[in-house]
């Protein structure tokens, strides 16, 4: 067991940042980012945004995807000499498809203290509004290449939990003709550009939103309806061959569709050897 306790000091902080409005921050969260010895951001220009609006004159440095590895080490280094730091995302909760993981890991490793100062999620935030069904997945963005994120969502396929993604405007159509390719069309909901101006929310059908796409500009948080077992359009064997092609070996796939249908997986398998049998 590797036991840590926020009395513990210096400290690593998590801190959670407006998505959007910049009266969305807690005062405990500007009293940290006032206190710390330096402030690491995903880019110094958009965080000093908000550290101009409330006066924080923290030192800013950069921590991003390109230069993880390299800094968290730097960072660790520097919390050792008896400095708490903060780190911050562009907009949210660092780590949630953002940059930290790395410097988490290595705080952990060098038995650095770390906590959280929550604040504002957009995917909490959205599945708020979205009048979808628990449970919920959250999943982040998929996979840029079609066949990569189109084997990803046969791997969702199934799940009964509504499915939260996060999507870029210049991909949201490739990516909501892989989900209706794989999917079908089934309900979905889309919140765009939330606590701003010209926050939208759309719900509708998948095949609905793809004709909307073209105009659709800003952050995007995708909510896809869990799978329905009533739904059900191939039988257990086609679902069983349809995991073969995704590369599971035959014993695999039955056990992966057994899990689907909540079904025995020795019926199941002796079921499908007859029926391959005839």
């Amino acid at each position: 067991m590797n036991k840590k306790t926020f009395t513990q000091s210096p400290i690593l902080y998590l801190v959670g940042t407006p998505i959007g409005n910049l009266e969305d921050i807690s005062l405990r969260a500007l009293r940290i980012l006032k206190e710390v010895s330096r402030i690491y951001c995903e880019d110094t220009r958009t965080s000093s945004v908000l550290l101009r609006h409330y006066n924080i004159t923290t030192p800013l440095f950069s921590y991003h995807n390109f230069n993880e590895d390299v800094k968290a080490k730097t960072i660790v280094d520097y919390i050792k000499e008896g400095n708490s730091v903060a780190l911050i995302s562009d907009a949210g909760n660092p780590i949630i498809s953002d940059p930290g993981f790395k410097l988490v890991e290595e705080c952990l490793n060098n038995d650095i203290a770390i906590t959280t100062i929550p604040g504002p999620s957009a995917f909490i935030s959205a599945f708020m509004t979205s009048n979808m069904p628990f449970p919920f997945l959250f999943y982040g963005f998929l996979k840029p290449k079609q066949t990569e994120r189109e084997k990803e969502l046969q791997e969702l396929k199934y799940l009964k939990a509504s499915l939260i993604f996060y999507e870029a405007p210049h991909r949201i159509k490739e990516t909501l003709n892989s989900i209706l390719k794989v999917f079908g069309n089934r309900k979905c909901y889309l919140a765009r550009e939330l606590t701003k101006k010209f926050e939208e929310h759309y719900y509708t059908t998948i095949n609905d939103l793809i004709l909307e796409c073209d105009k659709l500009k800003g952050e995007m948080v995708l909510i896809i309806e869990g799978y329905k077992e009533e739904e059900i359009k191939a039988d257990k064997f086609s679902l069983i061959e349809e995991q073969i092609k995704l590369g599971l070996k035959t014993n695999e796939a039955i056990k992966e569709v057994a899990r689907m249908l909540n079904i025995d997986k020795k019926e199941l398998y002796k079921e499908y050897v007859a029926y391959k049998d005839n």
